[in-house]
């Protein structure tokens, strides 16, 4: 057997349909579009969501806010720290100072200068610096959930 005489299995090659060649071929006319409309001429297409004029999904449904899921943390810095006369610090001691905004976010100690006394700080995260430095200083440091 030669590659000259091989031949595709029967039934493996369909013959595409002529469409639009004439009544003859089966397929003239509408060339299987049906009648008319905006679907049977060339290069139609609906926007995305087009519903055929129905009000569409997306302006039945009410429109509601946006509230982004990134919590920012409010940052409280060391040095600021230094000037109050308190030894425990959480958030309503770091409101009434002025230091924060709000009492309910999220705050974070940040900063890492050397504490001539101890403190206790509540707060919801601190960094490295800092802890290391109230550590050092005899202070601590205790995370709260918020």
């Amino acid at each position: 057997m030669n590659l000259n005489q091989l031949k595709p299995q029967p039934g493996a090659r369909k013959v595409a349909k002529r469409r639009g060649r004439g009544e003859g071929s089966g397929n003239g006319g509408t060339a299987g579009r049906g009648h008319n409309g905006a679907k049977a001429r060339s290069g139609h297409k609906a926007k995305r969501g087009f519903e055929g004029g129905q009000m569409p999904l997306v302006r039945r449904l009410p429109k509601r806010g946006f509230k982004s899921g990134f919590v920012s943390a409010q940052e409280v810095s060391l040095s600021r720290l230094v000037d109050l006369t308190a030894t425990e610090f959480d958030a309503a001691v770091f409101k009434a100072a002025g230091l924060i905004g709000d009492v309910g976010g999220k705050i974070k100690v940040i900063g890492n200068i050397a504490l001539s006394r101890a403190i206790t700080v509540k707060v919801q995260a601190v960094s490295a610096g800092a802890k290391a430095a109230i550590e050092a200083a005899g202070g601590r440091v205790e995370i709260v959930e918020g």
